[in-house]
């Protein structure tokens, strides 16, 4: 059985969108951000979907803010591991 290509953890969505709403693509590079990505992801549940329309129809309002903020306190808590990494690179 071959894995749809089409299926994705939503979380990746929610995570994305965080980091472009900040701004991070301007000021942080590639390896930074996929570092970023990773450390926050593995903070939250994993939630596959096949389709973006279906999150639409299956979660509340409520449920849906909760994953926001889920993500928010994720990647504050990744960029405070980075940030704390590169400070002691620099040292």
């Amino acid at each position: 059985m071959k894995m749809d290509d089409d299926i994705h953890n939503y979380y990746e969505h929610l995570v994305l969108e965080q980091i472009e709403q900040r701004g991070l693509k301007n000021t942080k590079d590639s390896d930074y951000l996929a570092d970023l990505c990773c450390l926050a992801l593995n903070q939250v549940p994993p939630r596959y979907i096949r389709y973006e329309v279906d999150m639409a129809f299956y979660i509340s309002q409520s449920e849906r803010q909760e994953m926001e903020m889920n993500v928010k306190h994720a990647i504050d808590k990744a960029i405070n591991y980075l940030d704390g990494i590169e400070v002691k690179a620099e040292s």
